[in-house]
């Protein structure tokens, strides 16, 4: 039966990444199906307090019940705040919530303090989304990781649907080369600075290469001068597809380790181009896939030489690579459209 279906995403202004992403995947396999699909966005800006509210309160006000006198079968929510619009059938596929007032409380990476300003505000954020998310007449997570949260912090349960790739069935095996491979956005939760403090840490010839843009570009170029592995280290920026499929399929292995990522789509990809994945044991998402010495390697955030020689390993002994590599692969065969797709849309 084909359905009138909206899917709901937060915009923030010229900022790319695996959200938009799987908005966009998402519904090219929903057309695929023979399905009517829109995304709609509005501007998400947490500048202050207040932008942040003003915000969720947008999604609130947003009506999409009907459009030009036909009714929307389903709307299908993502991230903090699009959860709060309003809808007979909403269905909620949670990539995050507002992680600065939950997990990421007491870290780096939130500014949220004890002061009864901020703890006001705290409860706020969390009675909207127990009531939003509470609402809705199916409640999904991309991951286990984000599932946890939910249920830690307000008590409901999700069912996990990892995200399928992009680029489905393009990705390709190709000879190890002789450098590891990262992509993402260049920001601190990221922590590439900790594959060029690895990468110093190294007695073999391998080099790294790390996709994208962002505001940390210069302090890992000024970091890899600094630890005398400049020569060894490439930021080539934004990369296209093509690009992109030829430097997983050309590498020794691929890192990824942020801290206490929701998901991760750069593991599956690496898996699905039968590379060994580099992570740390506080990574998140990330390990609901990578098992240590099964189809990569798993080590300490604090502890860059254990990567560095795990990186060497690797470097010196192409057939473990390949075999991590291929355990990676079987690993992720079963994360597809169709099981997503179904559960998604059973409401209908």
């Amino acid at each position: 039966m084909s359905a009138r279906i909206v899917i709901c995403g937060a915009q923030v202004p010229f900022v790319r990444g695996g959200a938009e992403t799987l908005y966009e995947s998402l519904r090219d396999e929903l057309r695929r199906r023979g399905h009517d699909v829109e995304i709609v966005t509005l501007p998400f800006n947490w500048r202050t307090r207040t932008t942040t509210l003003k915000s969720a309160f947008a999604w609130r006000l947003v009506d999409l019940d009907e459009v030009a006198g036909t009714p929307v079968d389903l709307v299908i929510a993502t991230r903090f705040p699009t959860y709060l619009v309003r809808h007979p059938n909403k269905v909620v596929w949670l990539i995050h919530q507002y992680r600065q007032a939950y997990d990421l409380l007491g870290t780096p990476y939130s500014d949220f303090s004890d002061s009864p300003d901020d703890l006001r505000m705290l409860e706020m954020i969390r009675a909207m989304d127990r009531r939003a998310l509470g609402e809705a007449q199916g409640l999904f997570s991309i991951s286990a990781n984000t599932a946890e949260r939910l249920e830690r912090h307000n008590g409901l349960v999700a069912t996990p649907l990892h995200p399928p790739l992009k680029l489905g069935d393009r990705y390709r095996c190709g000879s190890a080369g002789d450098y590891v491979f990262a992509v993402g956005r260049l920001d601190p939760m990221k922590r590439f600075d900790l594959l060029v403090r690895a990468l110093a840490c190294t007695d073999t010839p391998v080099r790294a290469v790390v996709a994208g843009e962002g505001p940390e570009l210069e302090t890992l170029r000024a970091l890899a001068a600094e630890l005398g592995v400049a020569d060894r280290f490439e930021l080539p920026g934004r990369i296209d597809d093509e690009e992109l499929l030829d430097r997983y399929a050309g590498a020794l292995a691929v890192f990824y380790a942020p801290f206490d990522e929701d998901y991760g789509y750069v593991t599956v990809e690496a898996f699905r181009s039968g590379r060994p994945m580099l992570t740390t044991a506080d990574a998140g998402g990330i390990l609901e896939f990578v098992v240590d010495g099964e189809n990569g390697y798993v080590t300490s955030s604090a502890d860059p030489s254990a990567l560095g020689e795990r990186i060497d390993r690797l470097f010196r002994d192409r057939a473990l690579a390949r075999r991590l590599g291929e355990s990676g692969r079987r690993r992720v065969a079963d994360v597809t459209w169709d099981r997503v797709v179904e559960q998604l849309t059973a409401t209908l």
